[in-house]
C-alpha cells in the first residue's frame, strides 16, 4: 500500500507527478512547455496522448517511476511510512 494522502501533501511529489505525466507526452509530440500557449492547445495535446497507446504506456512507466519507492522491498511504502500523517522532514529528529 502507498501512503498517497501524505504524498499529496508534499509539493515536490505533486510537481514530480505532473512532470511524470507531461514530459513523455511533450517529448513524443516534439514539443516543449513554451509551445503550449493556450488551454485548448494543452487539451488537444492531452486528447492526442490519451488516444495513443504508446504514449499512454510511456506515461504509465513514468508515473510508476515517480510513485514507486525504491528504498523499500516490494511495491508499497514501508510500515513506518504508512504511519506518517504529513511528509517527514529531512531532519534526523523527526
Amino acid at each position: 500500500m502507498i501512503n498517497l494522502k501524505v504524498r499529496f501533501r508534499n509539493p515536490i511529489f505533486i510537481a514530480q507527478l505532473i512532470l511524470a505525466i507531461l514530459t513523455p507526452i511533450l517529448a513524443y509530440a516534439g514539443l516543449t512547455v513554451q509551445d503550449i500557449t493556450t488551454w485548448s492547445a494543452l487539451g488537444q495535446i492531452l486528447i492526442d496522448a490519451i488516444s495513443n497507446p504508446y504514449v499512454l504506456g510511456l506515461v504509465v512507466v513514468s508515473v510508476w517511476n515517480a510513485v514507486n519507492d525504491p528504498t523499500t522491498a516490494g511495491l508499497g511504502d514501508s510500515s513506518n511510512a504508512m504511519t506518517y500523517t504529513k511528509p517527514k522532514s529531512g531532519d534526523s529528529d523527526d
